[in-house]
């Protein structure tokens, strides 16, 4: 497994330092603009809410991207944080190619 050593940007942050402060677009006009609340918007802008592929596609729309790049971002910073915040997952046993290919 490749262990990513710094921590993904959220897409928030993105959203907020790569296109409102340029822009001069306030959180309210944007959510406008995508067609949901302000509080919809501002939770994603502050890390406390994730992109849905929804918002990845009003988005991808809004912006000239595309919804897989706002997917993808978190899905980056959503892995980071399993992987760091929790080592339940590592007492997962890896299965021998013996067990993976027994009934081929």
């Amino acid at each position: 497994m490749n262990k990513m050593k710094r921590k993904p940007t959220h897409p928030g942050k993105i959203i907020q330092e790569d296109y409102l402060k340029p822009l001069s677009i306030t959180v309210t006009e944007m959510a406008s603009t995508l067609g949901v609340s302000r509080k919809t918007l501002s939770k994603i802008i502050n890390e406390r809410g994730a992109i849905t592929p929804d918002m990845a596609l009003r988005l991808g729309r809004a912006f000239d991207t595309t919804p897989e790049l706002w997917m993808n971002l978190q899905k980056s910073y959503d892995l980071w944080q399993a992987e760091n915040m929790s080592k339940d997952w590592q007492k997962v046993k890896t299965l021998t190619s013996q067990q993976l290919h027994a009934n081929i």
